[in-house]
C-alpha cells in the first residue's frame, strides 16, 4: 500500500473507547485529521454501522461510510486504531483492531482485499493488536501486499 493511503501518522497505538460509537468516532476523526475526509464522512460511518455491523471477525471491525457518503471522501486512506483491550461491538463481539477505511473512485475494493489478506491470518492480527511500534504494524501489511 503506497504511504499516502497508510503511514505512521495513520495508526493510533493503545486505544481505549467505552462504546463502539466512541471508537468509530475516534477512527473517523483519524481519517478527518489526515485530509481523506470531511467531517460529515464521520456520521456517514455510524450509519452504516447501524445498517449492519462493520465487524468482521478476530477482533476486526473495518468501519467506512455508507454509499452516499463518497462526496465526502477527499482521497483514498486508511486509519488503523489497536485497542489492546478491545470495545464491545454487540453480539458478544469485541473488537481490538479498527480499520478505517475511506476509498475515491472504487478504490476501497482494492484497499479492502488487502486489509483481508492481511487480517484472514489470525497470527498477522495478532502481531497488530501486540505491536508497540507503528514500523511494525506497517511491515506486516507491506510483507504481506508485496
Amino acid at each position: 500500500m503506497t504511504n499516502s493511503i497508510l503511514n505512521e501518522q495513520n495508526i493510533l497505538l493503545n486505544q481505549a473507547f467505552a462504546s463502539k460509537e466512541e471508537a468509530i468516532r475516534e477512527t473517523g476523526k483519524l481519517l478527518v485529521e489526515r485530509g481523506y475526509v470531511e467531517e460529515a464522512y464521520i456520521d456517514k460511518m455510524l450509519e452504516r454501522e447501524a445498517l449492519a455491523s462493520t465487524y468482521m471477525g478476530n477482533y476486526v471491525a473495518i468501519p467506512h461510510g455508507t454509499e452516499d457518503a463518497k462526496e465526502t471522501v477527499k482521497a483514498s486512506g486508511i486509519g488503523i486504531v489497536q485497542v489492546p483491550d478491545g470495545v464491545d461491538f454487540g453480539n458478544g463481539n469485541v473488537v481490538k483492531l479498527l480499520i478505517g477505511i475511506a476509498g475515491k473512485n472504487n478504490e476501497h475494493i482494492e484497499m479492502l482485499s488487502k486489509i483481508a489478506i492481511v487480517c484472514s491470518k489470525e497470527e498477522n492480527v495478532d502481531r497488530i493488536i501486540r505491536a508497540t511500534d507503528k514500523k511494525e504494524i506497517l511491515s506486516i501489511f507491506n510483507e504481506v501486499n508485496e
